[in-house]
């Protein structure tokens, strides 16, 4: 179902609420406890960037178990990886990247713009050749705009008590660069 907005362009419905996000993530055995406020804020912050990019709730939740589960060495063992790491510049990627995030505070969209508009600026590559090696990083896998709203989510989740602890963008950035070498 799609709506359109003040300008015409066509906007997806969001089906999703906070409610679905909080049963996805209780249901996962993400979160074990009763929700705090932060938990919920969490949630529904969730439901409103990815819910318009899920065609169903199976898709949501495989976009919720990026945030949640990390690990540099079982992504690094896929061939989709290699792939995008073949890629001209692919490292160059990685290792601004990784400057960028760790020479910074917290993972938001405005500081999400502002390191991808210093990578196209540093290294002149167009988007898939920039965007791809950031998305495999730091999401787990290349893929589409999706995955940045992914992305946008792991800075502010990682400090709540979930059952499974949320990997920071900065702490991502660094196991992967470990295990690549």
């Amino acid at each position: 179902m799609t709506s359109n907005d003040h300008t015409g362009a066509t906007l997806a419905t969001n089906p999703f609420t906070l409610a679905d996000v909080l049963a996805i993530v209780r249901e996962r055995g993400w979160l074990t406890t009763d929700p705090t406020p932060e938990i919920d804020a969490w949630c529904g912050h969730a439901a409103a960037i990815l819910g318009t990019q899920a065609a169903d709730r199976a898709v949501l939740t495989g976009l919720l178990a990026l945030v949640f589960r990390y690990d540099a060495k079982e992504i690094l063992a896929r061939v989709e990886t290699h792939e995008v790491l073949a890629r001209f510049a692919a490292r160059d990627v990685l290792r601004q990247l990784a400057l960028l995030l760790l020479d910074g505070g917290p993972l938001n969209s405005e500081r999400f713009k502002e390191i991808i508009t210093t990578l196209k600026e540093k290294l002149e590559l167009p988007g898939r050749e920039l965007l791809y090696p950031l998305r495999v990083a730091l999401a787990g896998r290349p893929g589409d705009g999706s995955l940045d709203r992914v992305i946008l989510l792991l800075d502010e989740a990682a400090p709540l008590p979930f059952a499974a602890p949320v990997k920071s963008a900065r702490v991502r950035i660094l196991e992967f660069c470990t295990a690549l070498t």
